[in-house]
């Protein structure tokens, strides 16, 4: 279990029912493990606990992704540019150390997954 519901009750200062909190409970593990795969730990390594409250928390206050709103003459903008179950690059980062992967431009493999054998290129004579 990455976090509480307690805790992410107390993160977000309000009331939500048990449904909803294990849902964005699961939907943070989630991306979670499809970025750092098996490689978490029991419990989490330190600073994992952190992305996943952080993504809860941008689940269940703006669950429809958006960016503003209006009411009459009211405009509520959301400061935070990501929305939904989606890690930013700075959370990748921090689960990425949090796990032991490596990160930066050492990480990159540009080498074919499978070499197959040579094609021979025709030629005219």
């Amino acid at each position: 279990m990455l976090f509480t519901t307690a805790e992410l009750r107390a993160l977000l200062g309000t009331p939500i029912s048990d449904e909803r909190a294990q849902l964005a409970h699961d939907l943070a593990d989630d991306a979670i493990r499809g970025e750092v795969g098996d490689r978490l730990s029991d419990p989490p390594q330190r600073g994992v606990k952190t992305v996943a409250l952080s993504v809860a928390a941008r689940i269940l206050t703006n669950p429809q992704g958006l960016r503003s709103e209006q009411a009459g003459g009211m405009l509520q903008s959301y400061a935070d540019s990501q929305t939904g179950v989606v890690l930013s690059d700075d959370e990748r980062r921090r689960l990425r150390r949090a796990v032991g992967m490596v990160s930066g431009a050492g990480m990159l493999d540009i080498t074919p997954g499978v070499v197959g054998p040579p094609v021979p290129v025709w030629r005219p004579v």
